[in-house]
């Protein structure tokens, strides 16, 4: 049997598709895997992606590969997914979890702190930028597009003077930089970072019950935890909403954050949960959000 796996086909995004094939070849006999590695509507423009329709664009192409029968699954970033995903597709499997940390480079390693008043950070998401507004109102945060070698380029040609990224990019490509990592209060993930999915037609029930000992389903409860909370705040990939799962020995810790897109206001809340309890507990934990005015705060 084989399996096709589509693929954005970025470093990063290949060097993911290729853990995934290693994985099922792995763990499932007789089987062979072909990548499918396909450009998206995201990867083809440098219009900042809340101009374009966000990052869904990069999912979506994938996404039609799936239902034209192209692919029979896709490997993707799972904090690029929407978090309201089509009841057509479904979210397989997740593996472990690289860090979810941010990383914010820089030429001379500088830590967050002693970056100069005026400093410019180049970030491509709302949840970063209203982050380091919270923080550090007197610096300026500039949007940034390309994959992560790109990006380090601009860095290093001097368009700015930082560059937040995530961890698990930098770890993956095994790429070496000055950097800071940031606290995790400091600046708490979009859901699912460092999370690498697989997803497919809801109704490929032949594909979904070969690949069901593949990844951590542990991870996969986390994950969707996290989304969820994204999910009942009305919130997308591109909205300042962070939040983050962590198993500390069985006690789920959850931390989240609503802000303005200016980052001048803040909602930040932490509960203990456990993985059989997370599933109620993450819908009260966003309930608590909204009862504070999260929905319209994610909107100024």
């Amino acid at each position: 049997m084989k399996i096709r796996i589509a693929t954005r086909k970025s470093e990063l995004a290949m060097y993911q598709a290729n853990f995934v094939a290693n994985e099922i070849k792995s763990n499932i006999s007789n089987i062979e895997v072909e990548l499918i590695p396909m450009a998206s509507e995201g990867d083809q423009t440098d219009k900042p992606l809340h101009e374009i329709g966000g990052k869904g664009l990069f999912v979506t192409k994938l996404e039609s590969a799936l239902e034209s029968n192209k692919a029979d699954i896709a490997v993707h970033s799972l904090k690029d997914v929407p978090a309201s995903l089509d009841p057509k597709f479904k979210i397989t499997n997740v593996f472990k979890r690289e860090s979810p940390s941010d990383l914010l480079l820089s030429r001379d390693g500088k830590s967050f702190t002693d970056f100069p008043k005026n400093a410019t950070i180049g970030t491509s998401g709302p949840r970063r930028k209203a982050q380091i507004n919270y923080l550090r109102p007197d610096i300026k945060t500039v949007p940034v597009r390309g994959n992560i070698a790109t990006r380090i380029n601009k860095l290093n040609e001097g368009q700015f003077d930082g560059l937040v990224v995530a961890k698990a990019a930098i770890s993956r490509l095994s790429l070496k930089h000055n950097s800071y990592e940031f606290l995790i209060e400091e600046m708490l993930p979009a859901a699912s970072q460092g999370h690498i999915a697989i997803e497919c037609l809801s109704a490929k029930k032949d594909v979904v019950k070969l690949l069901k000992h593949i990844g951590d389903p542990i991870e996969l409860i986390i994950a969707n935890a996290e989304r969820s909370f994204v999910a009942a705040m009305g919130g997308n990939c591109l909205s300042p909403i962070a939040i983050l799962c962590e198993d500390l020995n069985g006690v789920i810790k959850i931390s989240g954050k609503v802000l303005s897109n200016k980052g001048d206001k803040l909602i930040y809340k932490e509960i203990k949960s456990s993985i059989k309890n997370i599933n109620q507990d993450i819908i009260s934990f966003a309930d608590d959000f909204i009862s504070e005015g999260a929905k319209s705060l994610i909107c100024e």
